[in-house]
Order: structure tokens, then sequence, then C-alpha cells
């Protein structure tokens, strides 16, 4: 199915599912994706296993520069974003100078558009690292995937490249002490000849105990919106959803469901 790369360093204004009036920042190329997860669902399409080119990302005075203009120019048209958000072609932590980028984007937020919030969507694979944990601290918005309790399900839908480990990327989500987000996909179908299913009575049960021991702020669950790198997998209907948001409620825990 047809996915697509973002083609500039800041994208939108666009009209977020979850996050309102976003202004979008990718710390990525603008040609090619670059992640640490290879998620079968993902919009921009599956991370090259091998780069024909060497990457180049953009820098921090770049960014900077960039968010700064977009900003003025937002101000002067009276169209201000509710939330300027790092997303883009892959993981905005994967950046060298994230940390650096967090404190030039609430710089610019704080004299240009005080209002905004400033998000990042991120897959928590660099959340061990301390600039980039830090810098997480510091924003609203600190929105963090977790699309379940089981290794083996990670590893099926959001197939991590490197060293993986779940048990350390939960510790690091406890680690927060509630100052995060958690967005969970929720889809089905098959990869490669293994059926693949989130929303089981097996999965959600132990998905939520381990939100219990996040504590988050607030639980974002959505399902597939758009095109995917393949065509085997099933969007998960809003009463599904919907039901799923009932019980993280009962468990004490803010929800909104995107469907």
């Amino acid at each position: 199915m047809a996915t697509f790369l973002f083609d500039k360093i800041i994208f939108g204004p666009v009209k977020s599912r979850r996050l309102g009036v976003s202004l979008g920042i990718n710390l990525l190329p603008t040609d090619v994706k670059v992640c640490s997860f290879d998620c079968i669902y993902c919009e921009c399409g599956f991370t090259p296993k091998e780069y024909e080119e060497k990457v180049t990302l953009p820098t921090r005075a770049e960014v900077r520069e960039k968010l700064e203009a977009k900003l003025q120019e937002m101000v002067a048209e009276n169209e201000l974003p509710d939330v300027i958000t790092f997303a883009g072609n892959g993981e905005p932590t994967l950046h060298r100078e994230f940390a650096g980028i967090i404190d030039d984007t609430i710089e610019l937020r704080d004299k240009l558009t005080p209002k905004a919030r400033i998000a990042v969507l991120s897959n928590a694979t660099m959340i061990h690292r301390k600039p980039v944990f830090d810098a997480l601290l510091k924003i609203k918005d600190n929105i963090q995937k977790l699309d379940s309790a089981f290794e083996e399900t990670v590893k099926l839908l959001d197939c991590p490249k490197g060293n993986f480990d779940l048990k350390r990327t939960i510790e690091q989500l406890i680690a927060f002490n509630g100052k995060v987000i958690i967005q969970t996909m929720f889809v089905r179908g098959s990869f490669k000849g293994q059926e693949i299913d989130n929303t089981t009575e097996k999965e959600i049960a132990a998905w939520l105990e381990l939100l219990k021991k996040i504590n988050p702020l607030q639980v974002m669950i959505y399902t597939i919106a758009r095109d995917t790198p393949i065509e085997t997998l099933e969007k998960v209907s809003l009463q599904e959803l919907n039901s799923i948001a009932g019980r993280v409620r009962n468990a004490g825990f803010e929800v909104q469901v995107s469907g």
C-alpha cells in the first residue's frame, strides 16, 4: 500500500486526531526513514535495512531557524498551533542534538506562542539515554509507544532494530514517575505467516497491569487510519477501542480514543 515521507523539517500545521492543530518537526532526513523500529503499520513505510548514501540529519541550527520563521509566520497570520510536535520520518530521539533542540523549542515557544504545548511522539527505545530522558521531562506531552506487554508481540508488530529489551523499556517508563503519556496502536492481521492480534484478553489484561505500574498522565489508544506497508492488517473497530478504553478508565486513567 502507498506510504509517504515528510519532505520538510517543519511541516504543517495539520489537524491531528490526538493533539489538535499541530505544527510538526521532522528531525530525520526528508527523503528516507530513519528509525529504531520497523513497525509493520507505519505510514512512512519500512525502515531501510541499508542506506545507499550516508544519511544526513538537519542540524540544531537549521531546526531552530526554520521553526522560528514558521512560528513568526503563524503569529503574523493569527493562526497559532495548539501543539508543536516532534514526529516525522522515524524516531526523533535518535538525533544526537535532541536535548538541545528541545531547549531551543521551549525558548521559541515561550517567546512566540506561549500557549502551545510541545509533544514528542517516540517509540521509547532511546529513553535509557539520560539527555533524552531529561529533555522529555521538560515538555508537557511526552508520548511514548507501548504496543504490548509481551516482547514477542512487540517484535512482531514493531520489529525493533538492534538489542531491544522490553523489561528495560518498562523500567524507564516507570522512572518518568507519571510524567508520560502512553500510546498504543491496536491492530490485528498477519505478517510473514504469523498471526498478530494485540486485542486479545491475554494482551489487554497484561497491558493494563503495565499501565498500573507506569501510572501515565493519559493513555492514547488508536488503530490504523492511513496506508500501511503491508495489506494484511485490519483496522480495529471503534466499538472495540471504546471497550478497551472503558477498562482503562476503570483502572483510573484518562484515555483518548482515535478510531
